[in-house]
């Protein structure tokens, strides 16, 4: 059947998808030839997801990958599967009870009850991101897709059946009985809203404007100090005595907490004071604590006064100074963000603070954290209207800091004011909550990092993993050289519940099940499980190993352990890729994976950061509905440079929709010159038996396209492999092969036209080939309608010659003759010379290479490049314009042709609008603030314009100077 004049993406997507899929095209190990296997694991999305432009351009590497290797013949595996998401899975659970008309809140319910509604939600709604997958051609095998949460003791028995829980909670365990595993209270990341710990990457900061409110601590008794302050030089610029010490807070609800006033142990201001008591302004008079001013690394002398105050249960700066004096951290809020009211009366737990403060009291972590030292008059008040209250109370007491009131021209106390910046703070929110996120001192479970990380390091020193770009490993050794205890807990009811049981005396007995702990702690005694469950990036850190069914000894992990390249954003190389590189090694002491491929985050043809409030978001399905996958996945593959910024333009993704149909187009035009009813020539074709050197050079570029795409696949040169086939079926192919082609198609020699149909369908069968791993729709479409196969494309086996194929003399001719007409074109252009218009050629000399080369394609080159004909001439007359051709001496001869002075003057004023574009973009770059303080996206940008710009000057000025010549 013949092609339809376009290739309908809307339709033939869904067809060719449901084709492969159904005939288990994706499979792992389907088209296997080879023993070596090739296994890549998807990031697990959450199971809430939607596709957007991140997954849409890992998705496309990773797929390229796996069609290539599976044409290849290699035993192939792409495991796809889905993550639980704690916070995001139980958010969309509650919203959905909401509007289902539930009363209940899950607070109010039994966990089981709330869980099954979780089930039933996921069966319903989630996994949508799975059949979007679809729609972008990922070739997964989706019989083996996994989900973290598989075989939980909870899940319906319509759940698919999984043991990806069981090896969570075995991993736990068994790491748990190592001291890998440990409860403690530690500093984290709390979300109000949620009321659970949070990880680092689900933390937005987000520049807010806010304040700065300054206060004075007093120092105790009334004691006095001289202040000075000098310059740079060591003049003194400010004497006077203080009885006080001042401080600068952006929540000065906090101090209530606070445990001590540190300043630089270099600054001499305050070295008369260091080890002396202030008092804590803010609480009922007669219970003011009194704190101690202790010197640390920590504060910056040359911000604010230099002296900061510790509230270690509430900054993880402070966290860190108080455990190195042993300052006691007093956590002053309830897990909803408001101002604690439990406890004892505030009179009381004052008393024993300042006991310890004085050193008479000793303390320990439980102590501390069973103290309320928040006093009643802010019990109970939301964190926000406490620090109203705080501030109000201490500037009332005359205990904030003062200054002239810029706007009053009275004299003495009326004219000041207190000292409060308005300054924009960098605030962290909950990704999801979108409320503000609270430090806080809080117990739960942590992996004892430090204990597993040396092994990981080691992967990377010596070379068993690699992380690319080579920037990733400076990162992951600093933050591996650097690592804190990992908090794996979350206070949550959907995720692997810790296995863990308490008796009532507080012993901990961890066992996989309930059984296993009942054992452990013996008949008759009452358990209760710990209802904390864990961290998503825990079970998810298991991935390579728990979706190959460990801790079975399965096929699949025989096969495919370890698997081979990890593909994701480099914003989770801590969070995800180094935590899996230790469990992996933790667990079955193998590395998971020997790359790395970190990418940027996707962003808009500016540059930008995409979002909603911008209106710059590009949906990936949009582009797949307007223009193809096709042209999605290969815009995604041509901006793939590694370690390089990536813009999506919907402009560059029509444009490779373009370039699909050029492809199509070209196909038709084999079709209507009966190419496929040649006989075939074989996969790699014998130069002896070709005669025509167009036929013989179109399958030398095609052999070295073939080399230089494997090349850069091995590299992970995405972008490197795109425009290379862009370049050569686009250019090589559709433009020069098929219009060089048509003479021959057209010759009165049979030898010719046959030599040329079946040289012509063997070409688009490699470029259908070559293409698919980056373009599969359009491919199998085209490759399935041309002819009769025996295979489908993706399974047609990748080709292996090499650059044998590519004949020398061949190579150079035709070369020769396509340099030709585009210098010619090129000065044509430049010198504005009418497109329609025919034009002699003038030539001095021409060696005998060039001289075949001419007289072999004359009648190519007069009509492609518009000549009238060729004269042979001594010199060049005035108003010849030199062509810069290899083993010739050309010229065109323009005068009377153009108006050379229109010209010049056209040229100048170009050149000269241009000079005002380049003085700009260059003053902007050669301005050092510009480039340290702007955002790199922007810098990066206007690098690249000026590149630009500077390449349209320097072709300006070529023009200019070859109108000279004529002149």
């Amino acid at each position: 059947m013949a092609l339809e004049k376009n290739f309908d993406a809307a339709h033939a997507e869904k067809r060719l998808y449901e084709m492969w899929e159904t005939s288990g095209c994706f499979t792992a190990g389907a088209n296997k030839s080879r023993e070596e296997s090739f296994c890549i694991m998807l990031p697990p999305p959450n199971v809430t997801g939607h596709l957007h432009v991140g997954h849409a351009f890992n998705h496309t590497l990773m797929d390229i990958l796996t069609r290539w290797k599976r044409m290849q013949g290699y035993d192939t595996l792409w495991q796809p599967g889905l993550d639980h998401a704690g916070i995001a899975t139980q958010l969309m659970v509650e919203k959905q009870m909401a509007e289902d008309g539930e009363s209940r809140k899950r607070s109010e319910m039994e966990r089981d009850e709330f869980l099954a509604k979780v089930w039933a939600w996921k069966s319903d709604k989630g996994g949508i991101i799975e059949q979007q997958a679809r729609r972008l051609g990922d070739s997964m095998d989706w019989e083996r897709s996994a989900f973290t949460m598989s075989g939980a003791e909870t899940a319906p028995a319509t759940e698919k059946p999984g043991n990806f829980h069981d090896a969570v909670l075995k991993v736990f365990v068994e790491m748990y009985n190592k001291g890998l595993i440990y409860h403690g209270k530690r500093l984290v990341n709390w979300d109000p809203h949620f009321e659970t710990a949070i990880s680092d990457l689900e933390v937005e900061n987000i520049e807010v404007d806010g304040h700065m409110w300054h206060f004075k601590y007093p120092l105790a008794g009334g004691e006095t100090y001289e202040y000075v302050e000098k310059d740079e030089d060591g003049h003194i610029t400010l004497r006077e005595t203080r009885d006080y010490i001042s401080i600068a807070t952006t929540r000065p609800e906090t101090m209530l907490g606070d445990g001590a006033v540190a300043v630089h142990p270099s600054d001499e201001r305050y070295a008369p004071i260091v080890g002396k008591l202030c008092e804590i302004p803010v609480g009922p008079k007669e219970h003011r604590r009194l704190i101690p001013i202790i010197t640390d690394p920590y504060p910056d002398p040359d911000f604010g006064s230099g002296a900061v105050k510790i509230t270690g249960a509430h900054d993880f700066n402070d966290y860190q100074v108080a455990k190195r004096g042993k300052i006691p951290m007093y956590n002053l809020m309830d897990t909803k963000g408001g101002m604690r009211a439990d406890g004892r009366p505030y009179a009381e737990e004052a008393a024993t603070a300042q006991a310890i403060a004085n050193g008479t009291k000793s303390f320990d972590e439980e102590m501390i954290a069973a103290m309320n030292l928040v006093p009643e008059a802010y019990r109970g008040l939301d964190r926000f209207e406490a620090r109203k209250r705080v501030v109000a109370d201490i500037t009332a007491e005359g205990n904030a800091v003062m200054i002239a009131n810029p706007q009053s021209k009275e004299e003495g106390q009326e004219g000041m004011i207190p000292l409060v910046e308005s300054k924009p703070i960098m605030q962290p929110f909950g990704d999801r909550s979108k409320v503000v996120i609270e430090p806080m001192l809080t117990d739960q479970w942590f992996v004892d990092s430090a204990k597993i990380v040396t092994p990981a390091l080691d992967a990377v020193r010596s070379g068993r993993i690699k992380i690319m770009p080579e920037s990733g490993e400076k990162v992951y050794y600093n933050w591996l050289e650097n690592i804190e205890p990992w908090c794996i807990s979350r206070q949550l009811w959907w995720g692997h519940q810790i296995p863990v049981w308490y008796d009532e005396a507080g012993n901990q007995y961890c066992a996989e099940n309930q059984a296993a702990a009942q054992a452990l702690a013996g008949d008759g005694v009452s358990l209760t499980r710990d209802p904390d469950v864990l961290d998503t990036w825990f079970s998810s850190g298991l991935w390579p190993i728990g979706t190959l069914g460990w801790p079975e000894e399965t096929d699949a992990l025989k096969r495919y352990f370890s698997t081979d390249v990890l593909i994701t954003g480099q914003d989770i190389l801590f969070f995800w890729v180094a935590r899996m590189i230790m469990m992996q090694l933790a667990v079955v002491d193998e590395i998971p994976f020997h790359t790395v491929y970190l990418h940027q985050l996707v962003r808009d043809a500016k540059g930008e950061k995409m979002s909603k409030t911008r209106g710059n978001v590009i949906d990936p399905l949009d582009m797949i509905d307007t223009y193809g996958a096709d042209a999605l996945r290969m815009s995604n593959a041509a901006m793939a440079a590694l370690g390089g910024l990536l813009k999506i333009s919907e402009d560059r993704i029509k444009g490779y929709r373009n370039f699909g149909t050029k492809l199509w187009n070209a196909a038709r035009f084999a079709e209507m010159n009966d190419a496929y009813s040649a006989p075939p020539l074989p996969r790699s074709p014998d130069l002896a038996k070709i005669h025509e050197p167009l036929n013989k050079w179109i399958i030398g570029e095609t052999a070295k396209t073939r080399v230089a795409v494997d090349e850069a696949l091995e590299a992970y040169r995405f972008n490197d492999a795109a425009q290379t086939l862009y370049a050569f079926i686009w250019g090589k192919v559709c433009d020069w092969y098929v219009e060089f082609s048509k003479p021959l198609l057209n010759a009165e020699g049979e030898q010719a036209q046959e030599e040329t149909r079946a040289t012509m369908a063997w070409v688009l069968d490699q470029c259908l080939i070559l293409l698919h791993p980056i373009m599969p729709f359009i491919t199998e479409e085209l490759w399935g309608n041309l002819s009769e196969r025996s295979k489908k494309l993706v399974h047609a086996d990748w080709p292996v010659y090499g650059l044998d194929l590519v004949e020398e003399e061949a190579d150079r001719e035709m070369n020769w003759v396509i340099g030709a007409i585009e210098e010619i074109r090129s000065v044509r252009m430049q010198m504005h010379v009418p497109a329609g218009a025919k034009i002699p050629m003038l030539m001095t000399e021409m060696d005998e290479a060039a001289r075949q080369a001419w007289t072999r394609n004359e009648v190519l080159i007069k009509k492609l490049a518009r000549i009238e004909r060729l004269e042979e001439v001594e010199s060049f007359p005035k108003g010849c314009a030199s062509l810069t051709i290899k083993g010739a001496s050309l010229g065109l001869p323009l005068a009377g042709i153009i108006d050379i002075a229109e010209e010049k003057a056209r040229l100048q004023k170009s050149l000269d609008k241009l000079a005002k574009e380049l003085g700009g973009l260059r003053g902007r770059l050669n301005n050092p603030k510009f480039v340290e303080s702007a955002p790199e996206a922007v810098v990066t940008e206007t690098r690249h314009n000026l590149a630009q710009r500077e390449d349209e000057e320097a072709q300006l000025k070529a023009a200019l100077a070859r109108l000279a010549e004529l002149d």
